[in-house]
């Protein structure tokens, strides 16, 4: 059954002509039908007794339902003609109801300020003008899902002060690992840093060969407690490990990542192997082509092992072959899209792995999974290759055990990308070279104050801070750029009926059929007030950097749409709620976020090595399934979390 949606509207067009003709017969048909029910509602031992003389238009009782049908059925049409008779004067006719529904429609977008005559020309110009034009782009740029081709030549610039920046090559100096020796426990060697990992590799106390054997054994092991991998590259994991000891032994030594695995999110392209962006729509497509970032990891001689877990088209957790857990609480699961390589690195399955971020899709999984990751400054890292969420959003980062760690991969992955206009070549400082002394840096009222002691207590000036700014919704905008960025690189999924297949129904689909009706008008509002949130935060950025929580939801969309970086560091864990009698080995982490100014990410990983050169909290190694005796964890888990809502 077809539904009319603008039936309230075509029901008002009926009494909106005052003195016409319609509003007659409508008043006139009511009566009709008043009369029909009386009649047929009356029971016909209330008539009159038939002694009684009766005036000549009531006939005998059984004649009475007949005579009364045709008398109204001959009224009726008498009604009807008049109706249509009137239909090029009345305003229920089929031309005012279309133009009620169109102001209905109008009054979606907030625009129901138009007259009539307007509104016509309005529609004329949509089907003559717009329309056309519309389907002409969509087939031009719009029949590839994921927006890996035809970027849109408007780049979001988080540049602050609006100078051109001097492109930089000098790489970091990082520091020497002299003296590490090569643990006897395989499980040891899978929780070294990377910075460890590299010192073994270039004094050959191990070889790359042996590192990948011990990484894809632990990603067979664990990925069935976890669902953290979709695809093992075993086979380039085993010929790059070998080119890469090959290189070694001709006294070729390519760096820090030279023969280290690592892994790569599910939406970032390698030729040969799926990329599929963890939905089931796309489960089966290959890309031949090699992603700027993955490139770049290649040329500096890391090993990949294995495609991880995107959430299906990047939002949330959930992908087409489950849900991935959190390593250290597999009752619950690990948040945001990043969630593969969070969980692996988490696990010791991988000692690092790059991920995504549009909106937390980094913080969020590091902080439930307790690792060290880092979101860099927008067009920090190129991303050719990768799937396109939001093309003024979008950011990738590595996820690693320490900071040091995400420092030596940064160094690797950033510059320009020829293909990528909001990729720059940043001039950012070297980490290993910075002063913290000579920092101020501010702390918010929900930074964990361990960290803001032990900074202290290294000679960093610490101040209360406060970041201050007028916008009323940083969400609201946000929704609005991610939404429509990501309708017009997914527009033929969309249209072709594939969101019905979605893993779950309340995130994208959701959120891209509400984009589809937001103007371009009130889209670029939105960006406007994007850039009064910029200048905001850029004149209230009195400090060096400042602590506070990395996951609240405000500070989040703030620093996606300003361009922040902010790298996560592990604080502390504390007890699971309800522990099962005997206790378990289950802990929720605790963490928190170092926010620096854009292009400033050296100051953030200075803070955090810094931290972590006087704690051990991510040292630690998360129980995975090795929970206690008396621990056990339901299938599916009891804790559920909900997905991101608009708020």
């Amino acid at each position: 059954m077809t539904l009319d949606k603008c039936s309230r509207e075509s029901l008002l067009a009926l009494t909106r002509s005052i003195g016409g003709s319609c509003i007659y017969y409508v008043h006139f048909g009511a009566a009709i039908i008043c009369c029909l029910v009386l009649v047929f509602t009356v029971p016909l031992h209330s008539l009159p007794s038939p002694s009684v003389t009766h005036p000549p238009f009531i006939p005998s009782t059984n004649g009475t339902v007949k005579y009364m049908v045709r008398t109204v059925k001959s009224i009726w049409n008498m009604f009807w003609e008049g109706v249509q008779g009137s239909n090029n004067h009345c305003p229920c006719s089929e031309k005012n109801i279309e133009g009620s529904c169109l102001r209905r429609f109008l009054g979606l977008l907030d625009a129901n300020f138009f007259n009539d005559k307007q509104i016509v020309e309005i529609e004329k110009g949509a089907k003559e003008l717009s329309i056309p034009i519309i389907e002409a782009n969509r087939r031009f740029v719009a029949s590839e899902n994921g927006g890996l081709h035809y970027p849109s030549p408007l780049i979001f610039n988080p540049n602050w002060d609006h100078q051109s920046i001097q492109p930089t090559n000098r790489r970091f100096n990082y520091p020497s690992n002299s003296g590490i020796q090569r643990p006897e426990s395989e499980e040891d060697i899978a929780f070294m840093s990377v910075l460890e990992l590299a010192e073994l590799i270039k004094t050959k106390k191990i070889t790359s060969q042996e590192l990948t054997r011990i990484f894809l054994q632990r990603l067979k092991k664990y990925n069935p407690v976890l669902e953290a991998v979709i695809t093992l590259t075993e086979e380039l994991a085993h010929k790059q490990a070998k080119a890469a000891d090959e290189l070694l032994g001709q006294g070729v030594y390519l760096g820090p990542l030279h023969g280290i695995p690592y892994g790569l999110k599910d939406i970032i392209s390698v030729p040969g192997y799926k990329t599929t962006w963890g939905s089931k729509t796309f489960k089966d497509q290959i890309i031949d082509t090699e992603a700027w970032v993955y490139k770049r990891l290649k040329a500096a001689g890391a090993v990949l092992v294995a495609k991880l877990v995107s959430g299906s088209l990047a939002y949330d957790d959930i992908w087409f072959g489950g849900r991935t857990r959190n390593p250290w609480n597999i009752e619950e699961f690990s948040t945001g899209s990043s969630a593969g390589p969070a969980a692996s690195t988490s696990a010791g399955m991988v000692p690092f792995a790059i991920g995504s971020e549009t909106a937390g899709s980094i913080t969020y999984p590091a902080a439930r999974c307790g690792v060290t990751a880092l979101r860099p400054t927008f067009g920090t890292v190129g991303r050719t290759g990768v799937m396109s969420i939001a093309e003024s959003l979008d950011k990738l980062g590595p996820f690693c055990r320490t900071a040091a760690d995400c420092a030596v991969v940064l160094d690797i992955i950033r510059g320009n990308d020829p293909d990528d206009l909001s990729s720059r070549d940043v001039p950012i400082d070297d980490p290993f070279s910075i002063d913290i002394t000579k920092l101020t840096v501010g702390y918010l009222e929900d930074a964990e104050m361990e960290v803001v002691h032990v900074l202290a207590s290294k000679g960093v000036k610490m101040v209360p801070f406060q970041l201050n700014y007028t916008v009323d919704s940083a969400q609201g905008i946000l929704n609005f750029t991610m939404d429509v960025e990501m309708l017009a690189h997914f527009d033929e999924w969309q249209r072709s009926g594939k969101d019905n297949e979605y893993e779950a129904q309340d995130q994208w689909p959701t959120e891209l059929r509400r984009a589809r009706i937001i103007p371009a008008v009130d889209y670029i509002q939105a960006q406007r007030a994007r850039g009064k949130l910029i200048n905001e935060v850029r004149d209230s950025f009195t400090v060096d950097a400042f602590i506070g929580n990395a996951t609240d939801w405000e500070k989040v969309c703030v620093g996606n749409l300003v361009g922040l970086p902010v790298i996560v560091v592990p604080t502390g864990f504390t007890n699971i709620s309800n522990p099962p009698p005997g206790g378990s080995k289950r802990r929720t982490t605790v963490t928190t976020g170092i926010y620096a100014p854009r292009h400033r990410d050296h100051i953030s990983l200075a803070l955090a090595m810094a931290y972590q050169s006087a704690t051990n909290h991510h040292k630690k190694r998360p129980p995975i399934n090795d929970l206690g005796p008396n621990d056990k964890i339901l299938d599916p888990p009891t804790v559920i979390y909900p997905p991101r809502v608009l708020r």
